[in-house]
């Protein structure tokens, strides 16, 4: 008899252990679900209307040279359709006929190949793109839209599309190879092209014949796409290093930077480019050497670089998970946000220059605040800390203005025969 009641008090306590678990479990996901404990104060709402515009409505200085629009998510139809929304108006009001993307190098010339009417679907061009996040219907419908706009451009006016990205190399050097061979440069003698040595030999041997030809052929993005492959390999010596998020944003810096010149020969004086807000922002850093993109950039472009910068109340967001992807929600803890959402604006833009010093609003913009980021990965610890997928700011510092999304929705992967090839 004893030692059946001490099986049977073995089971109770193994049955309380487990109700403790799955209590922890759902109360972590109502924790995660809600915001933590709770999403914060709101701006004042009836304030924030005052100055809240539509995104038709954005202005850039007229001195600006870089439009920089930033993502609180990669994972989020929203953020993926105010690409399109916000360079149409730049298109449309400043003249801008370029769009730089936080993508692969080779694979955005793949895919302004397509925007100038070559071969395959706006699907496709996106897959070229190589991160899984742009295999979407928006990317496709940003594609198909400069697509057509090229179809009527007067000649000299039509959209380019670039990316400032080194992390792949097989579509740069698919595009070196070509443009190498169409400027006289024999790379026959190259066939050990799957080893790094192989590689890093053609890159300097290519680089030594293009600066031969000492003007004498345009070798410009030939000499481009070398300095991405050598990137590439600089950057795979430091995977899994806390140093290479700051050499590839001094990387990228540096490629928007040839992107801008190359376009100012051509007469365009303005160009639109799109990554992660971690990336835009221009008061960022990784430490005390390694600022972000948008840092270098607007040190070395001051006041003609301008940051707009996003976040969303809600958000649920499409991310890696294991095998796949799941859709994960978030709150961010903005009171900027919020008042968007109080107001029920969907998607609301708000320039900081506009909004007086006198302002209820200035506190927020000029204060410390805690915004939603979220980048290409999950981590289990968002559901019990939601400070681990926001940022303290204070608006004004890294961003010019800001786009507000009340509630952000999930992006739907487009199934492709690539295999995904996840950040």
């Amino acid at each position: 008899m004893q030692n059946t009641a001490k099986k049977r008090g073995g089971h109770v306590r193994l049955g309380i252990a487990s109700l403790l678990v799955v209590a922890a479990i759902v109360a972590a996901l109502v924790f995660s679900r809600f915001g933590g404990f709770g999403t914060g104060p709101s701006a004042d709402a009836t304030e924030f209307a005052k100055y809240a515009q539509t995104v038709s409505e954005i202005e850039v200085p007229e001195k600006t040279r870089v439009v920089a629009l930033g993502e609180a998510t990669h994972g989020n139809r929203e953020f993926q359709e105010l690409k399109l929304d916000v360079f149409k108006v730049t298109v449309e009001k400043y003249g801008v006929r370029v769009f730089a993307l936080e993508a692969d190098c080779g694979g955005c010339e793949t895919a302004n190949r397509y925007v100038h009417g070559g071969e395959g679907t706006a699907a496709e061009a996106a897959e070229a793109l190589v991160f899984t996040i742009y295999r979407t219907a928006q990317i496709a419908e940003l594609l198909s839209w400069m697509r057509d706009y090229n179809e009527t451009a007067a000649p000299g006016q039509d959209l380019r599309f670039y990316g400032f990205d080194m992390q792949s190399y097989e579509h740069s050097l698919a595009h070196l190879l070509e443009e190498a061979q169409g400027l006289g440069i024999d790379v026959s003698k190259h066939r050990d092209l799957e080893s790094e040595d192989g590689r890093l030999a053609l890159y300097g041997e290519v680089r030594k014949e293009l600066e031969a030809l000492d003007g004498s052929a345009d070798a410009s993005f030939a000499l481009h796409l070398v300095d991405v492959l050598e990137q590439n390999n600089d950057l795979g010596k430091l995977a899994d290093s806390p140093e290479g998020a700051g050499v590839r944003d001094r990387y990228m810096a540096q490629n928007v930077l040839w992107t801008l010149r190359q376009e100012e020969q051509r007469g365009n004086g303005r160009i639109f480019i799109s990554a992660h807000n971690g990336h835009v922002e221009q008061s960022g850093s990784y430490g005390p050497d390694a600022k972000v993109m948008g840092s270098i950039l607007a040190d070395e472009l001051g006041d003609a670089y301008y940051a707009i910068g996003t976040d969303f109340f809600e958000a649920e967001v499409n991310l890696p998970d294991g095998n796949g992807r799941m859709t994960h929600a978030f709150f961010s803890h903005d009171p900027l946000a919020k008042a968007a959402a109080t107001n029920g604006f969907e998607v609301c833009w708000l320039d900081f220059a506009r909004v007086p010093a006198d302002s209820p609003l200035r506190a927020c913009i000029d204060g410390p605040v805690m915004m939603g980021s979220v980048g290409e990965t999950f981590s289990p610890l968002m559901y019990v800390l939601p400070q681990t997928y926001r940022v303290k700011r204070e608006p004004a510092s890294p961003y010019d203005s800001m786009i507000f999304v009340a509630h952000a929705h999930p992006t739907e992967i487009v199934s492709t025969s690539r295999a995904d090839e996840e950040r």
